[in-house]
């Protein structure tokens, strides 16, 4: 099972629609962590799963997703309702309360992948507006055979960002 995640495009059309077209064959589902600030039906977002994020005025999308995916149970928001940029205890409560297996969230612009208390946590980066190291990024989120596996991408290429790269088991 492979997820493409994704967040914080704040307007960029073009570099989303790349990005999807770029995976789309490659993976089960695609979700995007907010701020997008696209319309609910705007091409670029076809077949992407979409959460609202704080910048995503007037749009039509839930604060909130939940979805199991080939037995696994993912819980996507953008994460300022739960204050991540100030820790992400909140976040892995409502993880937690949920059921996820995987958790995926923005709105910080950093790139990281980490596990707690059973749960994947992953957040892209940003494709627009990275924070922390100034790599424009993605995650693909694969698991197979017990194994779970966040490749983070470089937006304009789709190189793998070795470094951030994460095995759980």
């Amino acid at each position: 099972m492979k997820a493409l995640i994704l967040s914080d495009s704040h307007g960029w059309t073009n570099e989303v629609k790349e990005i999807l077209d770029r995976h789309r064959t490659e993976v089960d589902i695609i979700f995007h962590c907010g701020d997008s600030e696209l319309e609910l039906e705007h091409s670029a977002l076809a077949g992407a799963r979409v959460v609202k994020g704080n910048c995503d005025f007037g749009a039509d999308f839930p604060d909130e997703i939940q979805e199991e995916v080939e037995g696994i149970f993912f819980y996507v928001t953008h994460g300022h309702l739960y204050n991540v940029k100030m820790t992400t205890d909140p976040l892995s409560y409502r993880a937690e309360e949920v059921g996820a297996n995987v958790a995926c969230f923005g709105h910080t612009h950093i790139a990281t992948s980490f596990e707690h208390n059973g749960v994947i946590y992953i957040n892209p980066g940003s494709i627009k507006l990275p924070l922390g190291r100034r790599t424009r990024t993605y995650a693909i989120f694969e698991s197979a055979n017990d194994e779970s596996k966040v490749t983070f991408h470089q937006q304009d290429d789709g190189e793998i960002v070795e470094e951030l790269t994460a095995v759980y088991k």
